[in-house]
């Protein structure tokens, strides 16, 4: 592990959460457009928990899933929002690294 990380326990943890959730974000894209491909409605993923996965850590992951699998790309609430999303979690971090948090 780099000594940046070593030295900075609450910054590998958070790495660690970002890759997780951002892992688990694409697997249930990718879920997600599998089932949609087969017409099986009672099976598809809600846009609330896609959504909500984007807001807890996963946008990035999510945003570039759905330009590469194409999906949900023709819906405004995600083209638009999961990007608001980044921005804002930008923000965050900034602020962040900025008062010496991490």
């Amino acid at each position: 592990m780099p000594e940046f990380i070593q030295n900075n326990m609450l910054l590998a943890i958070f790495l660690a959460y970002i890759a997780l959730i951002s892992l688990i974000s694409i697997i249930v894209c990718i879920y997600d457009k599998g089932i949609s491909k087969k017409n099986k409605v009672e099976l598809r993923v809600p846009e609330k928990t896609l959504m909500l996965l984007s807001a807890i850590g996963g946008s990035v992951a999510m945003y570039i899933t759905m330009l590469l699998i194409r999906h949900k790309t023709k819906h405004v609430k995600f083209m638009l929002g999961i990007p608001l999303i980044i921005a804002l979690h930008s923000a965050i971090v900034y602020l962040l690294f900025h008062f010496n948090i991490f």
